[in-house]
């Protein structure tokens, strides 16, 4: 039998404080967490949602070394940026805290003490990368030296950023300190590890006996661990920046950023309610759920339950709903690509229309697998769906009681049986919404709660009221009452997924609030109600604001290009005197003409400064000949004749490949005489 709790505890995964927020945040954790939240207070449950900004890690350090600032200062920049992204789309934590605050050092510091005390960790001695100039050990990600691999000279100790594999510093040919390029050495260092695998058959019999129910992904996700058996995992890094170990002897070195950052749901609790947060946390009543994305399903189903199941005083969570990757324009959003659409410059381009992020990200949630965004996409969301479905509906409903009944709910009169069909249709709606909510199937949650929307245009499409008005005011009454009853449902359901929309709705309603039980009533709205000031809900998405956010991309994808080209590599070196048998010329082109029958293949009558000469050159595919007329170029003038196509070759033209294969002719500038020799 299902337990029933007394209070639900939503966790959401703490973003890195080393940029802002992006739509792949949004999609994978924040919005279906909100959405969830807002279900439940609807409900009047007692939930508790919580959030903040996980502040280090060598992600922060790695950005104020680029920047010139400290990692506090890159902390505090980006805390309140992310902080007012989530505000700004009624991301609606209960708080919203940071892992550099008192509270959190006191928590976490507390909890490795008691694990050290009880004797949970062990400690091992490894040897790690260790630069003498900076006296300091190396992240992973702080190493860089020669791709085994691929033999890219600019590789990192965790990955090769151009072949892409997954590497370890060990790996690296000629390993050295990316930031200072000083070579490495090996040495000695002395750690602290949660020996995961004394939680190995706790953990199978916990999650792969007792959590079938957990989403696929999560589940299988857990159990490829588990089956590889699970090793001990350090909880202490060599660091400045980061919790001291509050251990005697450990100067120099701090928590493990995976280790303090989950305490960080406990201490931000203990922030917002320090005399009761114990209830949330430690009261075996209470339900504990963790949103993340699938890069963090290890570490909330594997590592952080052994962490609270050694320290025995905290409760495990009940499900982890976890989402894939949201990718922008079939590529892979990226920071540090800048290939991302920013949440807060989404506010400064779309104000106003949070919501139509928040049903497009909802739309196409990457709920089992990854998903994509397109500018596209979300344009015909929101003409298609919100203007032509959802908003219009509620519009013609407004407007026609305005027309009508002065703007007051009519009296509903008798019931036909088409109106009693609608009704059915509508009442189940309810029931399944609800039911797609509890499983964590938001995006069939939201697609159920639009089909309202579609039952009332259905209705107002197929009963015409508009029509019936001079014959039949009382029918207008009764099919303009059943439809204001479901815009006022449409109000409700749509509170946990749009809730900027179903404020404005309940405005233009004169309704201030409604309860989710109330959501299928057909008497929300009583006769003789006056509506508020009606307006448009939702507004069409022109053509030329898409465009500008596809600009915006290529302009990036082209920044991208620019920045991360390579030329080909150098070839074997030759004698200069074989250099120097060479006579490179400056020709005058004075016809282009491609070759007949020949689509790579162009003729140019050249003016060579003596009697002038013929070339056939294989670039038909890069350029027009007539813009070739009048150009000088650069070619070869000793080369062998020999005939192409029946024409007799005198030379070769010279122009300059890059690796993608793009041509750009050799010339020279300012203009040369025809027969000067290139030196």
């Amino acid at each position: 039998m299902e337990k029933k709790f007394k209070r639900t505890l939503v966790t959401s995964a703490l973003p890195y404080a080393n940029g802002p927020v992006h739509i792949g945040h949004l999609a994978g954790v924040y919005v279906p967490a909100d959405i969830y939240v807002r279900y439940l207070r609807l409900k009047g449950e007692d939930v508790l949602f919580i959030g903040g900004s996980d502040e280090h890690g060598v992600p922060v350090t790695i950005r104020a070394k680029k920047e010139g600032c400290t990692p506090q200062d890159v902390v505090d920049r980006y805390h309140n940026i992310i902080k007012e992204s989530f505000e700004g789309f009624g991301i609606s934590f209960d708080v919203y805290s940071r892992t550099t605050s008192a509270t959190h050092r006191e928590v976490a510091s507390d909890f490795f003490k008691k694990l050290y005390d009880e004797g949970k960790f062990v400690e091992l001695e490894s040897e790690q990368y260790y630069d003498e100039g900076e006296q300091q050990f190396l992240t992973d990600r702080n190493i860089k030296g020669e791709c085994p691999r691929c033999h890219a000279a600019d590789a990192y100790g965790d990955q090769c950023e151009k072949c892409g594999a997954t590497l370890s510093p060990d790996e690296l040919i000629n390993p050295y300190n990316a930031d200072s390029g000083n070579p490495l050495v090996k040495r000695k260092t002395t750690h602290w590890y949660l020996p995961l695998n004394d939680y190995q058959q706790w953990l199978e019999q916990w999650i792969l006996n007792d959590h079938k129910e957990w989403r696929s992904n999560v589940y299988g996700q857990c159990k490829s661990w588990l089956d590889t058996g699970l090793k001990p995992r350090a909880v202490t890094r060599d660091l400045n920046w980061g919790i001291p170990v509050p251990v005697e002897g450990a100067e120099g070195k701090v928590l493990y950023v995976w280790f303090d950052a989950p305490i960080g749901y406990i201490s931000n609790t203990k922030e917002l309610l320090p005399d009761t947060w114990e209830t949330w946390w430690k009261d075996e009543d209470t339900r504990l759920l963790h949103f993340i994305g699938k890069d963090n399903i290890v570490f909330h189903c594997i590592v952080f339950p052994s962490m609270l199941k050694a320290h025995g005083d905290y409760i495990l969570p009940e499900n982890v709903p976890s989402n894939e990757f949201l990718n922008l324009e079939d590529d892979k959003i990226s920071t540090s690509r800048n290939w991302a659409v920013w949440l807060n410059e989404y506010l400064v381009d779309f104000p106003g229309k949070q919501d139509v992020l928040r049903y497009v990200l909802t739309a196409n949630a990457p709920e089992t697998k990854d998903n994509n965004f397109t500018w596209k996409d979300f344009q015909a969301r929101n003409n298609n769906e919100l203007v032509a479905v959802y908003g219009n509906f509620v519009n013609r409903a407004l407007v026609l009681t305005k027309k009508y009944f002065d703007g007051k709910v009519p009296a509903c009169g008798e019931l036909t049986e088409y109106d009693k069909g609608i009704i059915d249709e509508f009442v189940n709606v309810k029931s399944e919404v609800e039911k797609l909510l509890d499983q964590f199937k938001f995006r069939e949650a939201q697609k159920e709660a639009m089909n309202l929307a579609r039952i009332g245009n259905r209705y107002l499409a197929e009963t015409e009221p508009w029509k019936l008005a001079k014959s039949d005011l009382s029918r207008v009454a009764t099919i303009l009452n059943i439809s204001l009853q479901l815009v006022a449902n449409l109000a409700i359901a749509f509170e946990p997924f749009l809730p900027f929309s179903s404020k404005k709705l309940r405005g233009m309603l004169a309704m201030e609030t409604f309860e989710w039980s109330s959501l299928g009533s057909l008497t929300l709205m009583a006769e003789g109600h006056e509506l508020g000031e009606v307006g448009l809900l939702f507004e069409k998405i022109e053509d030329e604001t898409i465009q500008a956010q596809l600009d915006r991309l290529e302009r990036i994808k082209a920044e991208n290009k620019a920045a991360n080209y390579k030329a080909n590599p150098i070839r074997a070196n030759v004698e200069f005197d074989d250099f120097t048998k060479l006579d490179i010329r400056v020709g005058t082109v004075l016809e282009c003409a491609k070759v007949p029958k020949a689509s790579k293949l162009l003729q140019f009558k050249i003016d060579d400064g003596l009697e002038g000469r013929t070339i056939v050159s294989g670039i038909a595919a890069h350029f027009n000949p007539e813009e070739l007329v009048g150009k000088q170029v650069c070619f070869v003038a000793n080369l062998a004749p020999r005939t192409i196509r029946g024409i007799v070759s005198e030379g070769m033209i010279l122009s300059a490949e890059d690796n993608e294969g793009k041509l750009s002719l050799l010339t020279v500038s300012p203009e040369a005489k025809p027969g000067s020799e290139v030196k």
